[in-house]
């Protein structure tokens, strides 16, 4: 860090959301050496209750941040939290606010943060991928008042996609196709069954490892549906639409607007339980067999992908095959995601971005990284 950023005023950082991703990217955030860190940690808000230190008595890597919001006798309220915030504002602070849940109520405020120069910093897919009245209510929150909203952990976690697709488009090259396994349980789950040849595990049995190994949701039709692939693609689809070069793609009024092919059988549609779902899966081994033995015969490998066609005009998630020798099925391995760019300038040799595109860890790291730009 250069010397002179270190007289900068410290960006006061106020976080909501403590649960797996909020305490690593708190416990990151606390790792930077007080002197050198940019950040001065001022409020923490949990599901029940908060705390606000304020700017002079911030949280510091000596504290047990734990114990100080366990024994806070404030209740977890936003309205609250923003008049705190906007007050440092108004003392000429930087504030930067981090929204570590996936909660759409918490999204809900990030037009209103923004209008009062509150800078939003989140991992939370609702607010970019959601109604799309509220994505235009925050672009245009931020266009107001300056204030920034990051989200590389969106797609990726820690992998750097968003960050790389502005600087494409910033630069002015123009994106033919983004396409890629977005999603980890999709692709340890396909890694495992589909790997060219006609035989392989069930399918069943490899949907209970991933669930057992905690790969899935609890419920695995949650990640079977393909919504998170989905929002996952209307966040890239929305960005690269907000250039003159991107008017080709459809305007997506949510996620659901995504062309986005279930992996559910219809039969277990609605089933209410995870277990029940799991108990049921195997009757529909004998499909997806056969889908596998199609793909080997032309020399293939199953993908769950998703695909932003800008040159097609279409946006959509669903099961394709790719020759043994692609990238993705040569270069995956685990729940690695892997996102090919193909760009006016990266052709016909994509650009590609490949590692562990979920995890407490890498997902906090992408979220400090975002602050770390505000810097």
């Amino acid at each position: 860090m250069s010397s002179a950023s270190t007289h900068q005023p410290k960006i006061l950082v106020a976080v909501v959301g403590v649960g797996l991703v909020g305490s690593e990217l708190i416990n990151q955030l606390l790792s930077i050496p007080p002197p050198l860190s940019p950040f001065k940690l001022v409020s923490l808000t949990s599901s029940s209750r908060s705390l606000f230190t304020g700017k002079e008595s911030p949280i510091g890597p000596n504290d047990s941040w734990k114990s100080l919001l366990a024994s806070s006798k404030a209740p977890a309220d936003l309205k609250a939290l923003t008049e705190q915030l906007k007050q440092l504002v108004g003392e000429k602070e930087r504030v930067a606010l981090v929204d570590n849940t996936s909660s759409e109520e918490v999204a809900a405020f990030y037009p209103t943060w923004l209008k009062e120069g509150i800078n939003v910093v989140t991992p939370n897919k609702k607010a970019f991928s959601g109604d799309a009245d509220l994505y235009s209510k925050i672009l245009s929150a931020s266009r107001e008042s300056g204030a920034k909203f990051l989200n590389e952990a969106t797609v990726g976690a820690g992998l750097p996609v968003i960050a790389p697709l502005k600087e494409l488009l910033a630069t002015g090259d123009k994106i033919i196709k983004i396409e890629g396994v977005f999603s980890g349980t999709m692709s340890y789950i396909f890694n495992n069954f589909s790997t060219g040849t006609p035989e392989g595990p069930a399918f069943s049995s490899v949907v209970a490892i991933a669930r057992e190994k905690g790969y899935t949701e609890p419920h695995p039709a949650d990640d079977l549906n393909g919504f998170d692939v989905a929002r996952k693609l209307t966040i890239l689809s929305r960005l690269i639409s907000s250039m003159p070069s991107g008017s080709s793609l459809p305007s997506l009024q949510s996620f659901a607007s995504v062309q986005t092919a279930s992996l559910i059988p219809p039969a277990l549609e609605g089933i209410p339980t995870g277990d029940e779902f799991i108990k049921r899966l195997p009757e529909f081994d004998d499909e997806f067999a056969k889908l596998r033995v199609e793909a080997s015969k032309e020399n293939k490998v199953l993908r769950f992908v998703g695909v932003v066609d800008v040159a097609g005009g279409q946006v959509r998630a669903g099961l394709e095959k790719y020759p043994t020798d692609h990238p993705f099925a040569t270069s995956l391995g685990g729940s690695d995601n892997i996102i090919m760019f193909h760009t006016e300038r990266y052709s016909p040799r994509p650009l590609i971005v490949q590692g562990a595109g979920a995890g407490a860890a890498v997902t906090a790291m992408g979220v400090l990284g975002d602050l770390l730009k505000l810097v």
